[in-house]
């Protein structure tokens, strides 16, 4: 068995991830237009026929931009939380019967042989959510818009094969910047987003519990940059005793454009990630 994960894009404008094989498959999150998801798609050599359904996270712009346009060209339901649903049904547009449907934080279900964990988050929207899945004995996790480090979501995601982890901020980048006092003190709130401090403290539990693949994405383009969140996860893993390219390998999310597809298989040494 093999369990392909790919970031499409991950950042504060625009999200979309590819989890599953390449005949079977999800979409999470539909932040940019459908023309440039399915361009990335065709870089990553994704079919976009493997797709069954699209998970939405939560009801921001940079989540839901295309959900509605893709939804509709490919097919396919879009499965939300009722609360992110209130927040989203007039950007999704007019769907088909059966193209809506609601989910519950903690209720696991199955599309086609792909099982879906959803798990609530803390984010200021409706009803927000991440995303855990389990395929052939294997697991990926989305987590980010997560707020704080909070065992509700952690315990869920721990002992993932590979997990999109939010590092969106630096907070002396975000205190120093043009962001006003309200926006800052959102972003920094346990409702907002994950710091690189953050980011390396669950970080430090995922290695722990045995995930040996972690992408930092989510960044924002004015208070973060690659380089920096990187380098910050990597110091706090080193100070708990875990090296990357040892214990867990790290990378971060592109925000434009193709990551690369992360091919995870139950034999470690078959494992690796073809750049895009």
């Amino acid at each position: 068995m093999e369990l392909l994960f790919s970031p499409l894009f991950s950042g504060s404008d625009g999200n979309c991830t590819y989890v599953g094989t390449r005949e079977e498959a999800v979409i999470v999150d539909a932040g940019m237009s459908m023309r440039a998801i399915l361009e990335e798609m065709d870089r990553a050599q994704l079919d976009p026929g493997a797709v069954r359904a699209l998970l939405v996270t939560h009801e921001h712009t940079d989540h839901i931009n295309g959900v509605g346009a893709l939804a509709r060209k490919l097919n396919v339901p879009i499965y939300a939380t009722p609360g992110t649903w209130r927040g989203m049904e007039k950007r999704a547009g007019k769907l088909q019967p059966g193209q809506r449907r609601e989910i519950e934080c903690g209720a696991d279900f199955y599309i086609g042989n792909i099982n879906v964990t959803p798990f609530s988050t803390l984010h200021d929207t409706n009803e927000p959510c991440g995303y855990a899945f389990d395929l052939g004995g294997l697991r990926a996790s989305i987590a980010t818009d997560i707020g704080c480090v909070r065992e509700n979501w952690l315990s869920t995601v721990l002992g993932s094969d590979i997990v999109l982890l939010e590092a969106d901020y630096d907070p002396d980048m975000l205190m120093a910047g043009f962001y006003t006092y309200e926006l800052k003190r959102r972003i920094r709130g346990t409702h907002g987003h994950l710091s690189n401090e953050d980011a390396g403290k669950a970080a430090c539990r995922l290695v722990a519990s045995g995930t040996k693949h972690i992408i930092l994405g989510h960044m924002s383009k004015n208070n973060n940059f690659p380089e920096l969140a990187l380098r910050t996860v990597e110091d706090i893993l080193a100070q708990e005793g875990y090296l990357c390219g040892r214990d867990v390998n790290l990378y971060v999310a592109r925000r434009e454009g193709l990551t690369g597809v992360f091919r995870i298989a139950s034999a470690p040494d078959e494992e690796q990630c073809n750049a895009g």
